[in-house]
């Protein structure tokens, strides 16, 4: 789990300009590879996810450089609580303490944050930050930040037909009125644009229960990368390698050649 931070506003982007082709509005990235990154080095687990923050650093900062309309960064899968203890400790401290220190930065630099996943894990004192935190920067319009925390996409979809369900046995839904929709507006991101663009670092080629719905017609990047060392330049492969494919959206070539005439 790595922290939210914030751009620095004083950044420039010194980069070149990413090939033709709309950029993505909606990226996610599975940040992976601090553990493997801290071994190498001979350093804790911990020691990894604290490099982790400079890549999270970077990688807002150039979003928000480049102008994408929402970044969802899965921080901490329902899964991870299985870690040992002390990483698992040491990871909520982090993120305990980000949400202390980072929040007013992300808020004066326009930055929206927003929190997914089931919060009845963490603390009340995780929870209270969390709940300032979207409420002090919800009017936000540069970019909206997303941290899955304690997530699962398979969590998600349950819970939306759950509350599908319990509004038919109320008597307030039809069954025949569930449909993609209906079910889209009751996961964790209902109104955000679907995910356009999924990166995974550390060489894994899995999605691993992130965002399932909202995946359904990503592009999908992977680079060797650990997570610490993706940085601005990684950000923009990402970007431009996405730029250079077609989109297709299940139709042919010659149908999306029309579109574009």
């Amino acid at each position: 789990m790595t922290s939210p931070q914030s751009p620095d506003p004083g950044a420039t982007d010194g980069t070149a300009a990413t090939p033709g082709g709309a950029l993505p509005r909606h990226v996610a990235i599975i940040m992976d590879g601090n553990n493997r990154w801290a071994r190498a080095r001979g350093l804790s687990g911990v020691r990894g996810h604290h490099a982790g923050v400079e890549a999270v650093r970077a990688t807002i900062r150039r979003a928000a450089e480049r102008g994408i309309e929402t970044l969802t960064l899965f921080a901490f899968s329902s899964e991870n609580w299985k870690r040992p203890k002390a990483e698992v400790s040491a990871l909520m401290e982090l993120f305990l303490l980000a949400l202390k220190r980072e929040v007013r930065k992300l808020h004066d630099n326009g930055i929206r944050l927003s929190v997914i996943g089931d919060r009845t894990a963490f603390s009340d004192s995780i929870q209270r930050y969390i709940a300032r935190a979207e409420e002090k920067t919800r009017d936000n319009t540069r970019m909206h930040l997303v941290i899955a925390a304690n997530y699962g996409g398979q969590w998600d979809i349950a819970r939306a037909a759950r509350r599908l369900a319990e509004r038919v046995a109320a008597g307030e839904l039809a069954p025949s009125a569930i449909d993609e929709q209906a079910l889209a507006g009751q996961l964790c991101l209902a109104g955000v644009a679907p995910v356009d663009l999924c990166i995974r670092t550390s060489g894994e080629q899995r999605i691993s229960n992130f965002l399932l719905w909202e995946l359904a017609y990503a592009e999908l990047h992977f680079t060797p990368r650990l997570w610490p060392d993706f940085d601005a330049e990684a950000f923009d492969q990402a970007l431009a390698d996405f730029q250079r494919r077609q989109r297709r959206f299940g139709m042919t070539d010659e149908q999306i050649e029309a579109q574009g005439a």
